[in-house]
């Protein structure tokens, strides 16, 4: 045996011990729903775009049921400048009038739910678009119900424009793509409850919850600009790899401002029900594979309080 044999060899062993740690994961999570919010750096990079696709098709041909939830914030702040229209934030966000409204329904299922579906869809046929106006079959019900909401900045109240949180979830659609062996890509975007034909804009890691607690997932991952939650920030060895529900709630007001949104959407799919939850590192490529299929996992994971 020559010395490129051997070492030939001695990487497909180490291929092999990979595929083996994964046994156990491919085990558990036959099956399962899981529900992934796309964003951060992984949705600026054209790179980081197609390692993700490559992701929910693995976990699609792994035995998973991945479903896609995205935003779009870069994009649509790219859009808006391109027309001359300011992106102001108030409380974290962004204020959406009429005109504004309709960039961010035209970025987010034109441009980046189509742009996603494709790059799946390079694949195999296995993606489908969505957004939360989708209507289910009874023709009675969309997939998102929302309602507008406003901010709190200094202790006053502001007006947000068409700014909303998902109230209610109806995924029957969505089930239906799953039991189609599809791969439902949704932009976060949902009907007015309370005043019929307008359009919210909706931040996509709650949407992203409701839609993991309504299908009753079993994991739900939030994409996202750090390596995970910090128990100490900025001091990077106060990097936090699991932490309980009970332990989140009473550090949830020490975080990050930018960091509350998205742990608060984790620990609301866990207190509804999803087994875990976890924030990824997007700007790392297959982290999704790493967190699913490994034993160390990466970022941080949030589980239920035993009690």
């Amino acid at each position: 045996m020559t010395m490129s044999d051997t070492a030939a060899t001695t990487e497909a062993i180490a291929k092999a011990s990979v595929l083996i740690e994964a046994l156990p994961w491919l085990k558990r999570y036959h099956g399962a729903i899981a529900v992934v919010k796309f964003g951060g750096n992984a949705m600026v990079s054209e790179e980081l775009t197609r390692a993700f696709a490559e992701d929910m098709v693995f976990l699609r041909h792994a035995g998973l049921k991945p479903v896609v939830v995205h935003g779009g914030g870069p994009q649509i702040s790219a859009r808006l400048a391109e027309l001359g229209i300011e992106s102001e934030f108030r409380g974290g966000y962004r204020v959406t009038t009429p005109e504004a409204m309709a960039i961010v329904k035209e970025v987010l299922t034109q441009d980046v739910n189509a742009h996603l579906v494709d790059l799946i869809n390079e694949h195999g046929s296995f993606a489908a678009g969505f957004s939360g106006e989708a209507e289910n079959a009874d023709g009675a019900s969309t997939l998102f119900t929302g309602s507008r909401r406003g901010a709190v900045v200094d202790g006053q109240s502001v007006d947000l424009g068409l700014v909303g949180d998902v109230t209610s979830v109806a995924p029957q659609v969505i089930i239906d793509a799953i039991d189609a062996g599809l791969i439902p890509v949704v932009s976060s975007i949902a009907p007015d409850g309370d005043e019929p034909g307008q359009v919210l804009n909706v931040n996509a890691d709650s949407a992203a919850s409701a839609l993991a607690v309504a299908l009753n997932a079993d994991k739900f991952m939030i994409l996202t600009d750090v390596a995970g939650l910090y128990s100490d920030w900025p001091d990077r060895s106060s990097l936090v790899s699991e932490i309980t529900t009970g332990e989140l709630r009473e550090l949830l007001p020490t975080l990050e401002s930018g960091m509350i949104p998205k742990m608060t959407a984790c620990l609301e799919a866990v207190d509804g029900g999803v087994r875990n939850a976890a924030i990824i590192d997007g700007r790392l490529e297959h982290s999704i594979l790493l967190e699913v299929f490994t034993q160390q996992g990466i970022g941080t994971q949030i589980v239920e309080e035993l009690s």
